[in-house]
């Protein structure tokens, strides 16, 4: 569709809007910075608005010069006829009144402009024959090409017996004879050996290939391509792009339809290409020969030149992923040649064997297995419900915003969006009809196209989706590369449920389900695309009350498929990726389809169990959110305000004759208005999808589907509502199933409750349980009055999670017996800077371990604090010595400056980055002079840095070995590889950015991606990333072997990283888990086998290219480097075990 008609139909939005608003409104040129805090928000006087409406400005101004070239035109038709009446009465000697006082023309003139008309005639003549000549080219362009069946092949041989034989003998002996037939060698040119980047571009070219073959096979387009892979056999320059996958897919199809002839013309190009064919091109060939009930003698050669080919027939049902009915057809053609065959007995399931995870999966002993607390027929009946959801692919929820009264204006707004969207469907159906016929000219022409990816769905569900992505649309824009991801992934989505709708695995998954249920059943039952700013202000004005959700981003209202494979979990029937990853990055799914399948058992089983967990909304905790929420919110408690409260810049016109610097000084000022009103628009949006999820959820039992990144750590799948948000978010959830508190679960409530609440962080379990009683008052008034009592919750740290437990803590008092009140709430324990506890531990670093509670001790050491202090006395000696800038910072060392720095050192954070967050702490502090700020910066990392290598000396020399190693990988032209000790294989995905062009109808725009394998890695990136992402592993596989083995102890489990959650009554015993797990964690010689795998996968494999010599002396460091394993102390990592504060 051309800009100018999108400008129509935005010209027309304003036009509506403008007669439906009695208001007048100061245009954009005018400086009026009235409208972005108004009702409407689209009258923002920003820059980048102007920019967009002198687009469109441009836009109507062409509106206006075409209807001006019309009216001339018709002025000129009119002028003309007037003119050849009076030429015709001059003739006749009749005479004319004059027009205009102007001499009538004398015959010579008319003669003249008689002649001028007759020019013009013939020359429009002349374009018209020419127009309709192009118009034909035009048509005769887009006629498309009959597909091509028959290949032209490059060997001579091959191409003789096809030509020859084809009329004397049938298909059915061109197979035999054709399989019989040795690859051809074919004589291309010798090409120099690709390098890894010439390699990757190669595979991506393939990748895509093979994309749009399979695609034309699932969209019902198999001839297109054959005709496309044809076309490509055909070219010796494309045939170099074609593998055996390719011609396979396509044998794949017609072996589905039954199709011998097509079959057996792949099977000649196949032999031409030099390939030999596999156990899927035979499977293709005996499906065929089932399907059309072809002879024994046929079928038999089929198997023997298989098995000359060194392929084994019980491969067939072992290796070759077919589907039953599929299966069955081979069986039928196999049987006429080998009627005792049958397929093989299934095998009996793997198990891991890690050393990790044999205690998990040992069949000794009795084992309590947690069941969910919901009957059979109860979990029946919500999978159906979940399943219905995921049918209609769409979810339909009413949005928590206050709603405004009903308005004339909005009625008409809502009309005006009604009688637009319709009008929208059918343009966007026509550009679409007409981009699907183009993009399959082009694939008619042999090149692919996406024609058939726009198959996928129907045309209305794609304008649907089109509009529905209109709709969802920020007003400040979004990336055009977002924007396009999410509409991939969404048709691919909805395709893959009707896909399984259409192939009855629905069906299937209902009978699986049922099985699976009665485990868990309790014993009794770019560029930026940016809406045009009238229609975001009519959607505005229409006040649209229904939200949106697609299905994978609602939480399910059933326990999730148990994670079985990399592709088979979570949702009933929406795919979702086991390893979460930028779209388009490929390298991740590699790795995890080379890996033994009994190496991922713990990580699937981990993500199985923390989906188990089921929860429900904290209705009292959600009413008084949605009371702040509704009325102006509160910046404070995390509650986003409207936009109406954004802050306003003073004045709200530019005055006429400012000063230059007064007029900088006003668009800084708007500048900043703007961020912070764009800032608290999107917390707001964010605000408003959770609390309209809980509403919707409110009275319901729901589940989180778990995935994991690349580095094995596990998120909830739903984006909006979950576990892993903000204490707000937190505070909103609680378990569905409760648990009696016993005789120390309300011991371990107020416990939660003090370091919710972040007053007693250095104090011991003992003292903060005292705390606890001491300000019973407090919490019982928070309880009962929240929101006008003394309001002692809102000074928490969590106000919101701390309140939440207040009103747990009163209800197990008040209980009559408290041990026997039912729980609900989760308590956590988290890891006390758990990064360097893996760091000490890994470096058995007895000093380090002591200051991050590894060691045993009666209160809780505080890592930040000991940093300080060091610094502290550097700071002194310095002083003392006359350094000016440690004299100004006596008494200005606290733990609040470095905490951020210590903290993120472990992740990789440098000196400069080091800076800025100690330079944001010292300007907070109002009695710091400001003019030391960048002096005192650069003075404090540096001494962070020098406490941290005195404190933590192993961890350094840790760190500094992972760097370097990644370094020196990274040179070396590879992205770092590692296993975790559980077995997940991990891969960086830091390269150097490509750039590539999407051409669009209203822009073309120049991406960058950094995910790109055919660029080189990243070496910053994979030097400063490799240290945190390994610690990060080592993490979350502490994660998983805690949830394994607390959930075969009968314990509920859940976690936010190095933060495990539980019932009250059950933390006792997580915490021993907890222990007893990082101890058999880190006894694992875990830098050693991260040394040996490097080596075995940089420095073992012998180069297929002659290496330079600074590419020998790089390899040679490399080598030493993995060999030199840094030296451990003599830390005894028993003593975890006894720390009580390691997690508290």
């Amino acid at each position: 569709m051309s800009a100018l008609s999108w400008g129509r139909g935005a010209v027309g939005v304003g036009r509506a809007l403008r007669r439906s608003s009695s208001r007048p409104r100061a245009s954009a040129e005018e400086g009026t910075l009235d409208g972005f805090w108004g009702p409407r928000r689209s009258s923002s006087a920003s820059p980048c608005e102007q920019d967009r409406r002198k687009d469109w400005g441009h836009v109507e101004l062409l509106e206006v010069l075409e209807a001006r070239v019309r009216q001339l035109q018709a002025e000129s038709v009119s002028e003309v006829s007037v003119k050849r009446v009076e030429v015709a009465q001059l003739s006749k000697g009749e005479c004319q009144p004059p027009r205009k006082a102007q001499v009538q023309p004398c015959g010579r003139w008319a003669e003249k402009l008689n002649k001028e008309q007759r020019t013009m005639q013939k020359r429009k003549q002349r374009l018209q024959v020419k127009l309709q000549a192009h118009a034909q080219q035009l048509v005769n362009k887009l006629q498309p090409r009959p597909l091509r069946v028959e290949p032209r092949l490059m060997s001579g041989q091959l191409s003789s017996f096809l030509q020859h034989k084809a009329q004397e003998s049938p298909w059915e002996e061109q197979l035999a004879q054709v399989l019989q037939e040795a690859p051809q060698k074919l004589l291309h040119k010798k090409q120099a050996p690709l390098d890894k980047e010439g390699e990757a571009q190669l595979s991506g070219q393939q990748q895509k290939l093979l994309a749009f073959l399979e695609c034309c096979l699932v969209s019902g387009h198999l001839p297109l391509a054959h005709h496309v892979l044809v076309s490509h056999h055909s070219r010796p320059r494309m045939q170099k792009l074609l593998t055996l996958p390719m011609y396979n897919t396509v044998m794949l199809g017609w072996a589905r339809k039954g199709s011998f002839k097509e079959l057996v013309y792949v099977f000649f190009m196949v032999k031409d290409a030099g390939l030999t064919p596999d156990l899927l091109s035979y499977a293709a060939a005996l499906q065929c020969m089932g399907r059309l009930d072809q002879d024994t003698n046929t079928v038999k050669r089929c198997l023997e030149q298989m098995a000359r080919d060194g392929l084994q027939l019980q491969q067939l049902f072992t290796e070759v992923s077919l589907s039953k009915e599929e299966r069955d057809v081979v069986l039928k053609a196999v049987a006429k040649a080998e009627p005792t065959v049958s397929p093989p007995p299934q095998p009996p399931p793997q198990v891991n064997t890690s050393t990790l995870l044999k205690g998990v999966y040992t069949k000794d002993g009795p084992v309590s297995y947690p069941k969910l607390h919901l009957p059979l027929q109860t979990l029946k009946d919500l999978f159906q419900q979940q399943l219905h959801v995921e049918l209609t692919t769409s979810v339909y929820i009413q949005s928590v915003e206050k709603a405004p009264s009903l308005t004339k204006e909005m009625l008409q707004a809502r009309k005006t969006l009604k009688a637009l969207r319709a009008q929208w469907e059918a343009a966007l159906r026509r550009v679409l009809q007409e981009t699907k016929a183009s993009l399959a000219h082009q694939a008619h022409e042999g090149r692919p196209s996406l024609f058939p990816f726009l198959c996928l769905l129907s045309e209305r569900e794609l304008v649907r989706m089109l509009l529905q992505a209109l709709y969802a649309l920020p007003a400040q824009g979004e990336s055009l590369v977002v924007v396009a991801k999410d509409l991939g992934l969404r048709t691919f989505n909805r395709h893959m449920v009707q896909q399984k709708r259409l192939n009855n695995q629905v069906q299937a998954l209902e009978q699986r389900y049922a099985q699976y249920l009665h485990l868990l059943a309790c014993d009794t039952q770019i560029g930026i695309l940016k809406p045009h700013p009238a229609f975001t202000q009519l959607l505005v004005a229409a006040a649209d009350p229904t939200l949106t959700f697609e299905t994978v981003d609602v939480p399910m209202l059933c326990p999730p498929l148990p994670w079985t494979s990399p592709h088979t979990g979570a949702f009933l029937l929406s795919p979702t990726k086991l390893m979460r990853a930028v779209e388009g990055t490929t390298q991740h799914q590699r790795l995890l389809e080379r890996c033994p399948p009994t190496n991922l058992h713990g990580a699937l089983d981990t993500l199985t169990q923390l989906g188990n967990c089921a929860w429900r909304v904290n209705g009292r905790v959600l009413d008084l959110v949605l009371e702040l929420f509704r009325d102006k919110g509160c910046s404070r408690l995390g509650v986003p305000p409207p936009p109406s409260e954004a802050p306003r810049p003073r004045e709200g016109h530019l005055p006429r004759g400012a000063s230059p610097a007064h007029k900088a000084e006003l668009r800084r000022e708007l500048a900043g208005c703007l961020k912070v009103a764009r800032e608290m628009h999107s917390l707001r949006v964010d605000a408003l999808y959770r609390l309209s999820l809980a509403q919707h959820l409110r009275h319901r039992i729901f589940w989180l589907p778990h995935n994991m990144d690349f580095r094995g750590r596990t998120y909830p799948c739903p984006p909006h509502f979950n576990h892993l948000g903000s204490d707000l978010a937190r505070a909103l959830l609680e378990f569905a199933e409760g648990r009696p508190l016993g005789p120390h679960g309300l011991t371990w409530l107020k416990i939660h409750l003090v370091n919710l609440t972040g007053l007693r962080k250095r104090d011991s379990l003992q003292a903060r349980l005292a705390f606890a009683d001491q300000m019973m008052d407090h919490i019982l008034d928070s309880a009962d009055q929240p929101m006008t009592g003394r309001k002692w919750w809102m000074e928490s740290e969590e106000p919101w999670q701390t309140l939440a437990c207040c009103m747990e803590v009163a209800q197990a008092v008040r209980a009559p017996d408290p041990a026997a009140y039912i729980s609900h709430l989760p308590v956590h324990q988290d890891g006390s800077c758990n990064g360097l506890q893996h760091y000490a531990a890994l470096g058995r670093d007895s000093v380090g371990a002591a200051s991050v509670n590894l060691l045993p001790s009666d209160l809780p050491q505080d890592v930040y604090s000991g940093v300080a202090a060091q610094v502290e006395v550097f700071r002194r000696q310095d002083a003392a010595r006359g350094v000016r800038v440690a004299q100004v910072l006596e008494g200005f060392i606290s733990r609040k400056v470095v905490k951020q720095t210590v903290m993120t050192v472990v992740y990789g954070v440098t000196r400069y980055g080091g800076r800025l967050q100690i330079e944001k702490r010292l300007r907070e502090l109002d009695s710091f002079p400001q003019e030391f700020v960048w002096d005192a910066s650069h003075y404090l990392v540096r001494q962070v840095f020098s406490s941290l290598q005195e404190m933590f000396s192993s961890t350094r020399a840790i760190q500094h070995w992972l760097t370097e190693s990644a370094r020196l990988i990274s040179q070396a032209g590879w992205a770092v590889e590692w296993v975790t000790p559980l077995g997940i294989p991990v891969i960086q995905p830091y390269h150097h950015d490509s750039k590539f062009l999407v051409k669009g109808g209203l822009q073309s725009i120049t991406c960058s991606s950094s995910r790109d394998t055919s660029q080189k890695p990243n070496t910053l990136k994979q030097k400063n990333g490799f240290p945190p992402n390994f610690i990060h592993s080592l993490d979350s596989t502490h994660m998983m072997l805690t949830a394994l083995h607390c959930y075969r102890k009968g314990l509920t489990f859940v976690s936010v990283h190095d933060c495990f959650w539980t019932h009250a009554a059950d933390v006792p015993v997580m915490n021993q888990v907890c222990r007893e797990q990082f101890v058999r964690l880190h006894s694992q010689p875990i830098l050693q086998d991260l040394s040996q795998f490097l080596v075995k996968r940089f420095c073992s494999s012998p180069s297929t290219r002659p290496q330079s010599l600074s590419q020998r002396v790089l390899t040679t460091k490399l080598l030493e480097t993995l060999l030199s394993v840094p030296k451990t102390g003599a830390f005894d990592l028993e003593q975890v075990k006894h720390s009580t504060y390691f997690f508290s």
